[in-house]
């Protein structure tokens, strides 16, 4: 099960990733692949962006820091199955 979960975080992980490069190539994010990504990824993101916005108006760190949390948070429950390895 917990390898499992660890899967799951790791392709999200990967998404989140393939949305933040493609905001530097993409510019139509109504169709197709960056569609996808997008419906994936914001209602994650979305509620993060929300309590910290993008600094000066442009830098959205809002991925990375629920790249950070998922890791920290896969740590916690599985430390042999990848993320910073906290283990309790």
């Amino acid at each position: 099960m917990i390898a499992i979960v660890a899967a799951i975080v790791q392709v999200y992980t990967l998404l989140i990733i393939a949305r933040a490069l493609g905001s530097f190539f993409v510019r139509d994010w109504s169709s197709g692949i960056p569609r996808f990504l997008f419906e994936v990824t914001e209602p994650v993101l979305a509620p993060v962006r929300r309590l910290i916005p993008p600094i000066g108006g442009v830098l959205d760190i809002s991925p990375m820091l629920v790249i950070i949390a998922m890791q920290f948070v896969l740590g916690l429950i599985a430390p042999g199955a990848g993320g910073f390895g906290f283990g309790i």
